[in-house]
């Protein structure tokens, strides 16, 4: 598994990957702003949402990063895509809820692999060990 740490690289990558959600050219790809928990300020970063069912979930990779922690003191995020901006409250799913979701996140989500200690034909079980290390938040439309 690896560890994940913020380069200039990944700062590039994220602008340029924001630019392709922004235009649509990403499929489950949308800009997602948080209020920061100390400062007030709007904080944007790419993220892919799960849908399933009509629920949808934010998935956090990376583990607790700023994102995660201001959605969880602020309780809500915005979630940004082209010309649509829909706000949604947040709910953190205990890992039992956040298993299933985790798996299907990765199968979702190429890139993020690497920081998730599974592969594609793990069982459930073994993204519900995951589940600690990787925050889920089921998004309800405000």
């Amino acid at each position: 598994m690896t560890t994940y740490r913020r380069s200039r690289a990944l700062r590039v990558g994220d602008t340029i990957v924001g630019w392709l959600i922004w235009t649509g050219l990403v499929p489950n790809g949308y800009l997602l702003t948080t209020v920061g928990r100390r400062t007030g300020r709007e904080r944007t970063t790419p993220v892919a949402v799960v849908a399933h069912e009509g629920r949808r979930w934010l998935v956090s990779p990376y583990g607790a990063v700023a994102w995660v922690f201001n959605a969880r003191a602020h309780g809500s995020v915005v979630l940004r895509r082209r010309f649509t901006r829909r706000e949604y409250t947040v709910r953190e799913l205990p890992a039992q809820e956040a298993g299933p979701v985790l798996r299907r996140y990765y199968v979702l989500s190429a890139p993020s692999r690497p920081y998730i200690n599974a592969t594609k034909d793990s069982p459930v079980e073994r993204f519900v060990a995951q589940a600690p290390r990787h925050p889920v938040f089921e998004l309800t439309p405000r």
